[in-house]
């Protein structure tokens, strides 16, 4: 075999690895949405390592990432089920526009609550569609889709006492706003 076809095999096999991988992590997050480690997350460093996951992503669709971090922000929750959580969202917004577009991360941060925002312009959902986010086993990317990566978000966002937004427009793009209490002010409140 050639070498160049060598090559080519096994970026194909470590894409369906890691495929297959996304798939069993969304399934095990499932059966155990529980938390296995509480600790401080800071917002802006951890979204900036998911961002550098999904350049080459992004690149591949030529999806142009914008960011705006808050200076300030860390919630109360595990580190680990936070990039998966967001892994999952950022992929979905870059995979919704397959002709390339726009992808927004922003932060905000008040005394009481940080919020993340993110944005695309991509195809959008209908109110059907935007209804039906989250439940198991149903996706709009149809065969492409297992259903669990949207179902596992809601549930780790519950799981760090966040809560999730969802507005959509169909041909104009979707906006997820999450919001979670500031770290600093659940140490006061405890």
């Amino acid at each position: 075999m050639p070498p160049r076809k060598r090559v080519e095999y096994l970026g194909i096999v470590k894409a369906e690895l890691e495929s297959a991988e996304q798939v069993i992590q969304n399934y095990l997050t499932f059966s155990k949405p529980s938390l296995d480690k509480i600790e401080e997350i800071n917002v802006k460093k951890e979204l900036m390592q998911v961002m550098n996951i999904l350049k080459p992503t992004a690149n591949q669709n030529s999806v142009e990432i914008n960011a705006h971090f808050a200076l300030l922000g860390s919630i109360k929750g595990d580190r680990q089920k936070f990039h998966q959580c967001f892994l999952n969202v950022i992929k979905n917004s870059i995979e919704a526009m397959p002709r390339g577009g726009q992808l927004y991360i922003e932060t905000h941060y008040s005394s009481s609550q940080i919020t993340i925002e993110i944005k695309d312009t991509g195809v959008g959902m209908t109110s059907d569609q935007l209804q039906r986010l989250g439940e198991p086993y149903y996706s709009t990317k149809g065969s492409k889709g297992t259903g669990l990566g949207m179902m596992v978000v809601f549930s780790i966002v519950r799981a760090m006492d966040g809560n999730v937004r969802v507005k959509s427009e169909v041909g104009k793009g979707t906006v997820f706003r999450f919001t979670f209490p500031n770290f600093k002010s659940k140490i006061h409140n405890e």
